[in-house]
């Protein structure tokens, strides 16, 4: 049974893949742009901790996991829902990006030299 959106005022159905989130893909996709947003910021200046910068990580897994699910479920989608969904995987993808560009800032200016990936 198809259960509403948890925005005040939204009508529109929580997909199975984002049940737990209790969001339409809509409100989903701007959730999460928001938090890159604020994670980005977090990370621009390499200062983050490690544990913080493994978080984000898990952050950008899960949810891009599971956007991928909601995009591949078959569920009818506009092309504006379309186009929203390819647009927070770019934001999904950039912040990784920056996550990757900080790491490298924190492990030269600690005198770790080269940049070995990952975190």
């Amino acid at each position: 049974m198809p259960t509403a959106c948890q925005i005040t005022g939204c009508k529109s159905t929580t997909p199975a893949a984002l049940a737990e989130q209790q969001l339409c893909v809509l409100h989903y996709t701007l959730s999460i742009e928001g938090s890159c947003a604020e994670m980005r910021r977090e990370t621009a200046m390499g200062n983050a901790p490690h544990e913080r910068l493994k978080e984000i990580m898990t952050f950008l897994t899960d949810n891009g996991e599971r956007l991928a699910r909601v995009a591949t479920s078959g569920m009818p989608l506009t092309d504006d829902l379309k186009a929203r969904i390819l647009s927070t995987f770019l934001t999904l993808m950039n912040l990784r990006e920056n996550l990757d560009r900080a790491s490298m800032r924190s492990s030269v200016g600690r005198g770790g030299g080269a940049y070995r990936g990952g975190l």
